[in-house]
């Protein structure tokens, strides 16, 4: 390393990562579904959103799908690099999957059983999404727990800080070098290193349209899967590794 010091994406090994990305909607296609009570709470909750001069019902629709009490995730997308050493000759290197649908329960499931058979071990693997801290991992966390689906062990981080989890990894922080008062959001990370953005046909704003409008699922899942690439690419570039070319995807 040249005698200087190594970065966090340098010192963790790129095969024990799972590169992860969710989608999220709110719960309901209108204000008006939701019980009496959560009405209330949610215009409570709403009144962050004061600046903006629309009223809880309008608001709702716009931003409901970004807290995890109000929301619920309908795609998980996930990409992880085998261990070279298990791979056969011209043996595609990066692997992704996805879990998506109406069902967010059965959703979670799956992506717990990924976790457990593959990514269990807190000192041996790892997670990584961009904004992962303070977005995928807790609200993933939360929703898991709503459902009463018990918590993977690299999820299990409830009442501890982000520091005394190394093996969440967030590609947001890892850019932001210590400078907290700026978020970089991947399409404009990507922009900067060269590498294709997933927003080439819809963005997170679209999902909930999408999702309850168009009733594409399968559209939302693809975004999010490019997201996970993109994610990946980045992720190399901090590492400095070489790129990861389209040729090495393979989607399972």
């Amino acid at each position: 390393m040249n005698g200087r010091p190594q970065n966090i994406a340098e010192s963790v090994n790129i095969n024990s990562i799972l590169f992860l990305d969710v989608e999220t909607v709110p719960a309901h296609i209108d204000f008006e579904d939701m019980s009496p009570e959560f009405q209330q709470l949610w215009r409570d909750k709403s009144r962050k959103y004061s600046s903006e001069g629309l009223p809880p019902e309008e608001l709702y629709f716009q931003k409901a799908g970004i807290h995890a009490e109000f929301g619920k995730i309908i795609c998980i997308s996930a990409g992880y690099f085998p261990d070279p050493r298990v791979l056969a000759p011209g043996e595609k290197s990066f692997r992704i999957t996805s879990f998506a649908g109406d069902d967010e329960k059965e959703v979670l499931t799956k992506f717990k059983a990924l976790l457990d058979k593959s990514f269990s071990e807190p000192k041996k693997n790892a997670l990584c999404a961009h904004n992962g801290i303070e977005f995928d991992f807790p609200y993933i966390s939360r929703r898991m727990m709503i459902h009463g689906v018990e918590l993977p062990n690299l999820l299990n981080t409830s009442g501890t800080k982000s520091w005394n989890n190394p093996w969440l990894l967030d590609t947001m922080q890892m850019w932001s070098f210590g400078d907290y008062k700026d978020r970089t959001s991947l399409a404009l990370l990507s922009a900067c290193f060269g590498i294709p953005s997933s927003k080439d046909d819809i963005s997170g704003k679209d999902v909930a349209k999408v999702y309850y409008y168009d009733k594409d699922v399968d559209r939302i899942r693809i975004y999010c899967e490019k997201d996970v690439v993109g994610l990946a690419r980045i992720f190399r570039k901090f590492a400095g590794l070489g790129p990861l070319e389209d040729s090495e995807l393979a989607y399972l």
